[in-house]
C-alpha cells in the first residue's frame, strides 16, 4: 500500500492530496520574507512549505564560485557571491520554524548535500528533498535514506534506470520513499516536455510508493491533471509578488493561485468520486422534467413542474 507519514499527515491514494509551497530561494535571503510566506502558504491551505539547503563553500568548486554572476536576477557579483546570499543559516532556519509550527505547517527543505543534511537533522525537520540534481548521486542518496525520515526524490532529468538505481538506494535504508516525476527545466516552455503520463509510469513501475509531481510552470491545471493521474504531492514554486527579484518567482504562484490551487484540489478529489454510476436525489426533479414516458397520449414528459431556485453563493461564483 501507498503510505507515507511527513509529520502528522498520512500520504496515500485515501487521503488528500499533499501540498508544498517550495519557497526555494523567493525569500531573497531575507528571514522576514520567509516567514511572511510561510504564514501566506499556510493560510492559502497549503500542508507543507520547502527550503533549500546548501553547504555554498564545499558544494561547489572554487572556479564555479568566482564565476562571474552579473544579470537582472543576480544577488552578488560571482555565483558564489549570489548563492551566499540565498542561503539562509540556523537562527534564519528556527524563525522559520517557529511561524510554521505556529501555523501548523509542516517545514522541510532540500538537502544539496551531506552537511546539509545533518543541519536539517538537527533541526528536527519531518523529512528531507533530494532535488533532481541528487538522482545519480549515490553518496547523498545513501546518506539521507540512513538519517530515519522521509525521503521525497524529485526525478527531472533522469529515465528508468536512474530511477531505479536510486530507489535501490534510498530502499536499503528506508520504506519512506516517494517520487515526484518533473521536468527539470525552470521553467518548463514547452507543454509536450511536462508529460504528466509519467505519473502513471511512475506509479505502475513502483506500486508500493507514493508517486507527486513538482511542477516548474505557471498556472494550476497541470497540477489539478497531475493528481487525477495520481500524484498525490504537488510541490508548486511560491511567492508573494511575481514580479519581484529572483529567477523562480515569474513561473510561481501567488497567494490567489495557491489558494485556489488548494481548493481545487480539494474539490477533485471529491468529484473523482467511487466510479459507481447511481442516480442522486438532486437529479430526480430535473430529470422528471427532461424524460419522456409511456402514456395513453403517447411518449410524453409527465414529472410536476417544480419551481427550482439557484442558491449559489455568488462570492463562490466570482472565486472560480
Amino acid at each position: 500500500m501507498r503510505d507515507l507519514i511527513i509529520g502528522r499527515r498520512h500520504i496515500s491514494d485515501d487521503e488528500p492530496c499533499y501540498v508544498v509551497a517550495e519557497l526555494g530561494g523567493n525569500h531573497g535571503g531575507s528571514v522576514k520574507t520567509a516567514c511572511q510566506l510561510i504564514e501566506s502558504a499556510a493560510g492559502c491551505g497549503a500542508h507543507a512549505v520547502k527550503l533549500q539547503k546548501r553547504a555554498v563553500d564545499t558544494l561547489y568548486t572554487t572556479t564555479m564560485l568566482s564565476t562571474p554572476y552579473t544579470h537582472a536576477h543576480s544577488f552578488g557579483p560571482t555565483y558564489g557571491q549570489h548563492r551566499r546570499a540565498l542561503e539562509l543559516g540556523e537562527s534564519a532556519y528556527i524563525s522559520c520554524r517557529t511561524i510554521a509550527r505556529s501555523c501548523r505547517v509542516d517545514l522541510f527543505a532540500t538537502a544539496f548535500d551531506e552537511p546539509s543534511a545533518d543541519f536539517l537533522m538537527r533541526l528536527g525537520v519531518p523529512a528531507i528533498k533530494i532535488a533532481s540534481g541528487g538522482l545519480t548521486d549515490t553518496p547523498l542518496l545513501t546518506h539521507v535514506a540512513a538519517l530515519g525520515v522521509p525521503v521525497i526524490l524529485s526525478t527531472g532529468a533522469g529515465v528508468a534506470a536512474d530511477i531505479d538505481r536510486a530507489v535501490t538506494v534510498l530502499s536499503r535504508h528506508t520504506s519512506q520513499i516517494a517520487l515526484l516525476h518533473c521536468t527539470a527545466a525552470y521553467p518548463v516552455r514547452d507543454w509536450a516536455e511536462l508529460n504528466l503520463r509519467c505519473i502513471v509510469t511512475l506509479r505502475e513501475r513502483y506500486p508500493d510508493l507514493v508517486i507527486g509531481w513538482s511542477g516548474h510552470v505557471s498556472g494550476i491545471a497541470t497540477a489539478v491533471a497531475a493528481y487525477v493521474l495520481g500524484a498525490r504531492i504537488i510541490e508548486q514554486h511560491f511567492t508573494l509578488n511575481r514580479a519581484s527579484k529572483g529567477t523562480d518567482h515569474a513561473f510561481s504562484l501567488e497567494p490567489a493561485g495557491l489558494r485556489k490551487l488548494c481548493r481545487d484540489l480539494d474539490r477533485t478529489r471529491v468529484a473523482l468520486g467511487d466510479g459507481r454510476k447511481v442516480v442522486y436525489d438532486t437529479e430526480r426533479a430535473p430529470i422528471a422534467k427532461m424524460r419522456r414516458t409511456d402514456t395513453p397520449e403517447g411518449f410524453r414528459i409527465t414529472g410536476v413542474v417544480e419551481e427550482v431556485f439557484d442558491h449559489a453563493d455568488p462570492r463562490e461564483v466570482r472565486a472560480v
